[in-house]
This record gives C-alpha cells, structure tokens and sequence, in this order.
C-alpha cells in the first residue's frame, strides 16, 4: 500500500531577502523557519533543504540497513547515521557522506561492509538523489 507524505512551505520575498516556513504537514510535528542564510551561511536557528535531505537519507538509510540485516538473520543492537549534505551556491548538492556506526553482534567486518553498501544502494531516498554525484559511506561496525 503506497503512503504520500506532505510538506508545505510559505516564502515570502526575493531569495536572499526573503524568508519562509516548511510545516511538516503529515506527521504535525513542527513549523521550521528557512532563508537563504539558514541555506548558504549559518543556520542560525532555522533550517534549509538540505537539512532536511539529510534528514531524510539518514532515517532512510537506517530503516533500509536494519531491514537488510534482519534480512541476514542478524539482530541489530544499535545504527547510528550521520548525513552531511553539501550545498554549493551555483552548482547545487554537490556531495552527501554517509556514516554509519553500528553494533550488531556476530557479524563479520565483511558481510557488514557488503549489507552497508546494499542499504545506501537500495534506499528509497538514495535512489530518489541519484542524481548527487558524490555519494560516500563510512560505515564502521563497533
């Protein structure tokens, strides 16, 4: 069964004067402030688009590891995933690095680098950045 989730955003202004907000419609957790700054520059309190994919391909590369590795008959103790997007100014994400740390017992250096690489390759929201050129993984078993 297929599931929409929403987002909407209300701006107001030029692009580097202006301001908005992104309301996470779906879930009614929260209201966030962006401009260009938050985009750019310094967050300073309010978050940008690529927060928000990173956001996104961190909780997505989660799932889609655990999923994996139960997959394996492994049981994951714990997954914890960074995603550091970079925006540059004319050229667009330019680069995402995933890292990923996780502690699941019993399993082999190998086959953990083999399940790391299936997940960043079989995430929706991998698939859905294909687009990124530079999409990297540190995964480290502890």
């Amino acid at each position: 069964m297929a599931t929409t989730r929403t987002a909407t955003t209300h701006w107001e202004g030029t692009l580097l004067e202006g301001k908005g907000s992104v309301v996470l419609d779906s879930s009614k957790v929260g209201t966030f402030d962006v401009n260009w700054p938050s985009r750019a520059e310094q967050p300073n309190g309010r978050t940008s688009p690529e927060e928000l994919i990173a956001a996104a391909h961190s909780s997505c590369y989660s799932m889609a590891f655990s999923h994996g590795l139960a997959g394996q008959g492994h049981t994951v103790e714990s997954l914890d995933t960074r995603a550091d997007v970079t925006f540059q100014p004319g050229e667009g994400i330019t680069g995402i690095v995933l890292t990923v740390k996780a502690r699941v017992p019993g399993l082999s250096e190998e086959d953990f680098q083999a399940a790391a690489l299936d997940a960043k390759k079989n995430c929706p929201v991998s698939q859905a950045l294909a687009g990124v050129k530079n999409i990297t993984l540190h995964a480290e078993l502890v």
